[in-house]
C-alpha cells in the first residue's frame, strides 16, 4: 500500500497535479476560511442574520464559493474565490423603502446625490480590489432615473494602471448603501501570469501597423430623401500590436479558431431570411382566417398561387410538395416592388400576403424547404428563402461562376428595369464547408458608386442551380449626391484614424494549451485545444460612434448621443428656472427646446407633464391624437383625473391644477373629507368648502403659499413648481 501511494504521489508531481491549496481540507474548513476572508474584506457584521450556508462551484479554472445569509431583515449573497476575493455581492433588505418612492403615483426626488453615491462606490471598490487593481468611477448611468433604486456605475478594471478586458458594475441605493456588485477576475478569465505594464514598442509604431488594417469603401448611404457619398469601413477583423514584439496579431482569427475547435463549437443552418409567418399546418387557415379572407374579393387560392410559382422553373419546385399556406395582412406601410420592377398594383390598401411552404424529403430523413411570401391578390413575390442540410465533404455541382450567372439571368428575366441598374456588391460562398447555397447581393450603382440601400440578394442552390432565396428593397424616389469634389481615399483614411485612440491595454488572447497544470488538464478533458492568456498590446478604441467619413467635407460623421436631460432656451431669467431645470434633470418636462413658463396651463399641458414622470415625453403643442391618448392613459393610471373629465384644451385654474396633482399623489380620499380642514391663505374666506381639503393639503405640503387664488388661470411655471415641491416631500 505504501509503495502504491508513493508511486501515486510521484506521478502527480510529474504531471503537475499538485493539489490546490486547501484541497486536502474538508469542505467545512474551506467554507470557514472563505467566510472569514469575505467578512474581513467587506467589514461585515452578520449578527442580524439567523441563517447561513455556503456552496462551492468547482469551475473549469478555479473554485467559486457562494455564501448565503438570510434573516428577518433581508438577505445577503456573496460569490468569492477560495482566497476571499469578492466577485459578486447582492444585498436585499426588507426596509428597501428607504429609497422613498414618493406619494401615490408621483415619485420623490432621489434622497441622495450622485456625488455621495460615487463616494460610496469608490469606498466599496477599495475594499474588494486587490493590489495592482484599480477602477475609475465615472458618471452614473441611472442617476436621473426617478423610478430606479439608486445609482448604477460600471467600467473596466485597470491592472497596473493599464485598461483590461475585465469589467465591473455596482449599484448604490438611495440611502447610500451598495446593493449590487459584480466583477470579472483574472483567475477564471485566463491562464498564466499577467505581463508587466511597460511596453517595448512605441505607440507611434503600433499606430502605423494598425492603420494598415483599416480599409474604407466609398458608397452612397441614405440621408433623408437624399443618398449621399460616404467613406465606410470595410468589415474587418480586430487586430492588436503586441507591445513587446511589435507583431501585428489578428485577434478575431484567433478567437474564431478557438471557438471552432471548442467542445460546443460548430455552426448551424440558421437562415438569414426575414421571419416568415408560422405554419398553420396542413389545413393552412383557421376558421377565423377563412371567414375573413372569404370577404376579401380578389384573393387567389393556394392552388392558383402554387401554379404561378411552379411556372417559374428557376425556383426548382418540380421535386417539392406544397405542405401549407398561410394568409396574413401585411405590416402597415410594407410595400415591395412587383415582379416587373414596378409598384405592386395592390399598393398598401388591404394588402394580403400568403406564405407557402414547400418541402422535399431526401434519403436519411433529411428535409429541404422552400418558403415563399407573395401578394395574395397578384402573386407578386415579396421574398422567399430555403433551408437544406449542410453536406460536409460534398462537392458543389454548380461552380461559383455558374451560380452567379444564374442569379444574374434570374434578375434580368423577372426584374429587368432594376437589373439594368444593379451590379454585384458582395457574395458568400461557404460550399467548401458544406453550405447548400451560394448568396449574391446586387446593389444599385449610381455615378459609379454602390447604394446598398437598394439591392437584391439572390441565393442559388449549389446542387442544382435553382434560385433558393430572394430578398430585395428598392427605392426609386431618392436623389443622389453629385460626386464632384469628394476628398481622396487617403485623406478619408487619415480622418478615420484620427477618430481612434491607439490605447495600450491588457488583452485576453487565445493561445494553444501548453503545459500540464491542473487547470490545463481540466480544459483538455473538456475538449479545449486553446484558451485565453493575458497579453499587453496596442489596439484601436473610440469613445463615440463614427459610422464613416463624409466624402464631401472629409469630416467624421458622428452619431450624437441623446441629451440626458431637456434643455430649454426660454427659462434663463424666469423665477421658476430652478424648479423647471431640476425637473428636466430627471427627464420630467416637455419634448421641446421651449418650456413656455408663462403660457396658461391647459389640461393637456399638465397631463404631458405628469406622463413624463413615467418616462414618456412629448410636446403637447404638436401632439397627434394617438400621442395625446397615450399621455392621458398614463394620467388615468396615476389617478390625476377620470376619463369623463378629459378636456384637452381646457385652461386649468390654480385650484384645478392643485386637484390633479394631489389626486396623482394619492391624496384624493383625504382631500374629499368635509369639515375637518382649515388654512390661513390671505384669501381663505373665498375658497369654496368643496375645495378646502385640497387647498389645506397644498398649503401643508408647501405647494402654494400667500394667496390661494384658486380661480386664476395657472401657468406652466406654476405647475412645474408645485410638482417639484410635491416631489421634495
Amino acid at each position: 500500500m505504501k509503495k502504491f501511494l508513493s508511486w501515486t504521489l510521484l506521478l502527480a508531481l510529474l504531471l503537475g497535479l499538485t493539489p490546490a491549496a486547501g484541497a486536502a481540507d474538508g469542505a467545512d474548513a474551506r467554507l470557514s476560511r472563505v467566510t472569514a476572508a469575505v467578512k474581513a474584506a467587506l467589514g461585515l457584521d452578520t449578527a442580524a442574520y439567523d441563517s447561513f450556508r455556503g456552496v462551492c462551484d468547482e469551475q473549469e479554472l478555479v473554485p467559486v464559493w457562494t455564501l448565503y445569509w438570510t434573516g428577518s431583515g433581508g438577505s445577503l449573497n456573496v460569490e468569492a474565490l477560495e482566497d476571499g476575493t469578492v466577485i459578486c455581492y447582492r444585498l436585499e433588505r426588507e426596509d428597501a423603502q428607504a429609497a422613498r418612492p414618493g406619494f401615490g403615483g408621483i415619485p420623490a426626488f432621489p434622497a441622495g446625490s450622485e456625488a455621495a453615491a460615487r463616494t460610496a462606490a469608490e469606498a466599496f471598490l477599495q475594499k474588494v480590489l486587490a493590489p495592482g487593481e484599480s477602477a475609475e468611477v465615472g458618471e452614473s448611468r441611472s442617476g436621473n432615473d426617478l423610478r430606479g433604486s439608486g445609482c448604477y456605475f460600471s467600467g473596466d478594471l485597470l491592472l497596473n494602471g493599464v485598461p483590461s478586458p475585465l469589467s465591473w458594475s455596482l449599484t448604490v441605493g438611495a440611502d447610500g448603501q451598495v446593493e449590487r456588485f459584480r466583477r470579472d477576475v483574472a483567475e477564471n478569465t485566463w491562464l498564466g501570469e499577467l505581463p508587466g505594464a511597460a511596453p517595448a514598442v512605441a505607440q507611434s509604431a503600433a499606430a502605423q501597423s494598425l492603420r494598415s488594417t483599416q480599409k474604407l469603401r466609398l458608397e452612397y448611404v441614405r440621408d433623408g430623401d437624399t443618398a449621399v457619398l460616404r467613406y465606410l469601413p470595410e468589415a474587418a477583423h480586430q487586430f492588436y500590436v503586441d507591445a513587446q514584439t511589435g507583431a501585428l496579431v489578428d485577434l478575431t482569427e484567433l478567437q474564431e479558431d478557438m471557438w471552432k475547435n471548442a467542445p460546443t463549437g460548430g455552426s448551424d443552418n440558421a437562415s438569414s431570411a426575414p421571419a416568415a409567418a408560422e405554419d398553420a399546418g396542413e389545413g393552412g387557415l383557421s376558421e377565423a382566417e377563412q371567414a375573413g379572407i372569404a370577404q376579401m374579393a380578389g384573393v387567389l387560392s393556394r392552388e392558383d398561387l402554387d401554379r404561378q410559382l411552379r411556372a417559374a422553373a428557376e425556383y426548382g419546385l418540380s421535386r417539392y410538395t406544397l405542405v401549407s399556406a398561410r394568409y396574413d395582412q401585411a405590416a402597415d406601410g410594407e410595400v415591395r416592388p412587383a415582379a416587373n420592377g414596378a409598384q405592386d398594383s395592390a399598393g398598401e390598401e388591404a394588402r394580403i400576403l400568403c406564405t407557402l411552404r414547400y418541402s422535399r424529403a431526401a434519403q436519411g430523413g433529411q428535409v429541404s424547404t422552400r418558403v415563399f411570401t407573395v401578394d395574395a391578390k397578384t402573386g407578386a413575390l415579396a421574398w422567399f428563402y430555403s433551408t437544406a442540410p449542410w453536406r460536409e465533404n460534398a462537392r458543389a455541382a454548380v461552380s461559383p461562376a455558374q451560380a452567379q450567372a444564374k442569379a444574374e439571368a434570374f434578375l434580368q428575366a423577372y426584374y429587368p428595369d432594376h437589373a439594368a441598374q444593379l451590379a454585384l456588391y458582395e457574395s458568400t460562398d461557404r460550399t467548401g464547408d458544406g453550405a447548400p447555397f451560394y448568396t449574391f447581393t446586387f446593389a444599385r450603382k449610381v455615378n459609379g458608386y454602390f447604394f446598398p440601400g437598394s439591392a437584391y440578394t439572390v441565393g442559388i442552390d449549389a446542387a442544382d442551380g435553382a434560385v433558393s432565396s430572394l430578398h430585395f428593397d428598392y427605392d426609386e424616389a431618392l436623389t443622389f449626391q453629385d460626386p464632384a469634389g469628394i476628398v481622396s481615399a487617403d485623406a478619408a483614411l487619415d480622418a478615420w484614424m484620427e477618430t481612434y485612440e491607439v490605447r495600450l491595454a491588457y488583452l485576453a488572447v487565445p493561445q494553444p494549451l501548453t503545459g500540464s497544470g491542473e487547470a490545463v488538464q481540466r480544459l483538455r478533458q473538456l475538449g479545449h485545444k486553446s484558451f485565453y492568456v493575458p497579453k499587453l498590446g496596442y489596439g484601436l478604441v473610440r469613445a463615440d460612434d463614427v459610422p464613416g467619413i463624409d466624402a464631401k467635407t472629409g469630416q467624421p460623421v458622428r452619431v450624437e448621443e441623446p441629451a440626458r436631460t431637456a434643455a430649454y432656451t426660454d427659462v434663463a431669467n424666469h423665477w421658476a428656472r430652478a424648479e423647471i431645470e431640476r425637473l428636466a434633470q430627471y427627464d420630467v418636462g416637455y419634448e421641446s427646446d421651449r418650456f413656455q413658463p408663462r403660457k396658461s396651463l391647459t389640461q393637456l399641458d399638465l397631463v404631458y407633464l405628469l406622463a413624463s414622470l413615467e418616462g414618456w415625453r412629448g410636446d403637447p403643442d404638436s401632439a397627434a391624437d394617438q400621442e395625446r391618448d397615450t399621455a392621458y392613459s398614463i394620467a388615468y393610471e396615476l389617478g390625476a383625473l377620470t376619463r369623463a373629465e378629459r378636456q384637452d384644451a381646457a385652461v386649468l385654474s390654480r385650484a384645478a391644477a392643485v386637484r390633479m396633482l394631489l389626486n396623482a399623489a394619492g391624496y384624493s380620499p383625504a382631500a374629499s373629507l368635509q369639515g375637518i380642514y382649515t388654512c390661513n391663505y390671505t384669501d381663505h374666506q373665498s375658497i369654496p368648502a368643496s375645495e378646502l381639503g385640497y387647498a389645506s393639503i397644498a398649503q401643508a405640503l408647501g405647494l402654494v403659499g400667500g394667496a390661494y387664488a384658486g380661480t386664476r388661470a395657472a401657468t406652466r411655471a406654476e405647475a412645474a413648481v408645485m410638482l417639484a415641491r410635491l416631489m421634495d416631500r
